[in-house]
């Protein structure tokens, strides 16, 4: 017989069809599942053989946060003191640091920064992940080192590793036999699964893209491929081939409803018009965009078109409320027009939509019946302005941070309780990734002095 737990009282931010929102709500979960969901009043009474009660009156009950794009061993590199003149520009960003990290990367790498990356998530209120890895040197079974990692910690993950032609067709090849291998091994698992990666158009040839595609009729997954994040991918493409980014992938046939778009920053109407059309989907990527200075993308425009976007971090900042509210700020700046996002619009991102990214929007990203428990409590401790109905959306956005994580659940076991994991000890994840990001840094020559 099966645990039947009770959440009540706060106030349900659900994220379903009709966005409700229920003040002094309830959730029913069992098996895993939400098996009933409205408001407590109206269920008070009649409920019996609860087995556990989670009082969170005074608190705001959410769906488990969506991270549509993620480099778990981003984290590997954080605060690097790198021996190199600073970049000038994206493809220096590549060359000069990320390129030279990829190739040093160990299966123990991948594992400790998986194990440390999807902890930090979990923190602020992510339950699921879309990650990619890039180790041309640690390709065979890297993906089951990332699963490792990640099943320790306990929140949903899709996996991928990167596919790529920078230094030989038999990466590329090698890259796509480990997301076959890992698609085929992780099809009937619940928290883990497989997908496939390509790194971009500029790094990989019209034949491997073709490859991608056949084997993803033969064995169906996700697709993405990072898009015209700088404009080095637009003028490869308009110089070897005479098309734009998301031109050419529409001819080679990648463009469709399983692909996911990473960044689209160079892209121009007619490319919006052929995402929209072939019901491609959006990883939008605010901070990272910043961070490497390529520019914004023109996500208003197809939020208008409703195109379908989700809210990635790209190995660079992993917490939820940061990365909500680069996307809530960079836009209204970049139009000079403070009415272009709404709070609305970037929750969905992290919910919802990042949901209907990979398939998935029929088990999470929303609360609601016969949906998977994934479910986040939020402390406003205390609260500074009255919250309702009409408010709470906008008192997450403008004021929610990790400090004010109370629960998280994913499959309805708790994974965070008063803000702390209860199910891993922080200091075996300290202890495990210092001693590989160390033996990294040796590898890549950066002194610790």
């Amino acid at each position: 017989m099966s645990d039947k737990r009770l959440i009540k009282g706060g106030i349900i931010v659900t994220m379903d069809k009709d966005r409700r929102i229920i003040e002094n709500g309830y959730i029913i979960v069992e098996d895993g599942l939400i098996t009933a969901i409205g408001k407590y009043d109206d269920v008070k009474n009649e409920l019996s053989s609860i087995d556990e009660t989670i009082d969170a009156t005074k608190e705001i009950i959410l769906p488990g946060l969506i991270c549509s794009h993620t480099h778990l061993y981003g984290i590997l590199l954080r605060g690097a003191p790198l021996k190199i003149k600073p970049p000038t520009d994206f493809v220096q960003n590549l060359l000069e640091i990320w390129w030279r990290v990829d190739s040093a990367l160990t299966h123990d790498d991948a594992y400790a920064s998986a194990l440390a990356a999807s902890y930090e998530m979990m923190l602020s209120g992510i339950t699921f992940f879309a990650d990619t890895y890039s180790g041309p040197n640690s390709i065979t079974n890297v993906l089951d080192y990332i699963e490792k990692g990640v099943n320790e910690v306990g929140i949903r993950g899709m996996l991928a590793f990167e596919t790529t032609e920078r230094e030989n067709k038999e990466q590329a090849k090698k890259g796509l036999e480990e997301n076959i291998r890992f698609i085929k091994k992780t099809t009937k698992s619940d928290k883990i699964r497989g997908m496939y990666s390509i790194h971009a158009s500029f790094t990989v040839s019209d034949e491997h893209i073709k490859d991608v595609i056949d084997a993803q009729r033969l064995v169906p997954a996700p697709i993405t491929i990072h898009t015209s994040e700088g404009l080095v991918d637009l003028y490869h493409n308009l110089e070897r081939y005479g098309k734009r980014t998301v031109e050419r992938l529409n001819d080679v046939g990648l463009l469709g409803e399983h692909t996911i778009l990473a960044h689209t920053v160079h892209i121009n109407n007619d490319e919006i018009e052929l995402i929209r059309k072939t019901n491609s989907k959006v990883a939008h990527n605010p901070l990272s965009n910043m961070l490497n200075a390529v520019g914004v993308p023109p996500v208003v425009t197809m939020l208008e078109k409703n195109i379908t976007i989700g809210l990635g971090n790209d190995g660079f900042i992993f917490d939820a409320f940061e990365n909500i509210r680069g996307a809530f700020l960079l836009h209204k700046v970049h139009w000079r027009d403070p009415r272009v996002i709404s709070p609305l619009t970037v929750l969905e991102m992290s919910t919802i939509n990042g949901a209907k990214l990979y398939g998935l929007d029929n088990e999470i990203g929303s609360l609601e019946t016969g949906k998977k428990a994934d479910i986040v409590i939020l402390n406003p401790k205390p609260a500074v302005t009255p919250i309702f109905e009409k408010s709470v959306i906008g008192y997450i956005v403008y004021g929610m941070t990790i400090n004010n994580i109370d629960k998280v659940m994913v499959d309805g076991e708790i994974l965070v309780d008063n803000g702390q994991a209860i199910k891993i000890d922080e200091n075996k994840i300290e202890e495990t990734l210092l001693k590989h990001s160390t033996k990294l840094w040796e590898r890549l020559d950066i002194k610790v002095e």
